[in-house]
């Protein structure tokens, strides 16, 4: 006995539409998924140039601040020639016969922070001179010289023990002979002082008689 089977033959016109909707739908819903799977978060994508980010400026500025403020070292830094001043200093401004003069230095920070200078003598040096004739120098016949590291305070000042000056010449060529006396009678003679790398700006004037 036969069964009834569907008829052979063209079919209806609306059930082939209705099967490219459903293809076109079901195709629809593939994309979907492959777009989802790659936009997911924490998909794995091209990494943003790092060279591109810009920095925010008040992090820059905060960062220049930084850099510009002074260390807080317990090493002060060295003075410079205009933040130290160095003054000849001499016991007497006139010396009878015999009498000799006794030399030093007076070095002055007048800056606003402490400051360390080199005031040993291998950076120290005393000067005579009459008019334009130099007559002695302390570092002609100088003996094992040294390096002293002081810290200077803003405001404070610090004077050199004294030397004396025997009233002769010197030049590196009579550290072993008797040296000539210089002139007296109240001959005028200059000292000029060095210290630290920095000059005295002015002369302290003595009279030798």
């Amino acid at each position: 006995m036969s069964t009834l089977r569907d008829p052979v033959g063209p079919k209806d016109r609306k059930v082939y539409i209705r099967r490219r909707i459903f293809v076109l739908l079901g195709l629809v819903a593939v994309v979907a998924v492959v777009v989802l799977l790659f936009l997911k978060p924490g998909a794995t994508g091209n990494p943003k140039d790092v060279q591109n980010v810009e920095v925010p400026a008040d992090v820059t500025a905060q960062d220049a601040e930084k850099s510009a403020k002074p260390s807080d070292s317990k090493h002060p830094a060295a003075c410079t020639e205009g933040q130290i001043v160095v003054t000849a200093v001499t016991d007497k401004t006139d010396y009878p016969a015999e009498a000799l003069p006794k030399l030093s230095l007076k070095v002055e920070n007048t800056g606003k922070e402490a400051c360390s200078a080199d005031l040993g003598t291998a950076e120290m040096e005393f000067t005579i001179a009459s008019g334009d004739d130099q007559v002695w120098r302390s570092t002609d016949c100088q003996e094992n010289p040294k390096h002293l590291a002081v810290v200077l305070e803003p405001g404070k000042s610090l004077t050199s023990e004294p030397i004396q000056w025997d009233r002769t010449r010197s030049s590196k060529e009579t550290c072993d002979i008797t040296r000539d006396p210089v002139a007296a009678g109240g001959a005028s003679y200059h000292l000029t002082v060095n210290a630290g790398g920095v000059k005295s700006e002015r002369s302290a004037q003595f009279l030798l008689y």
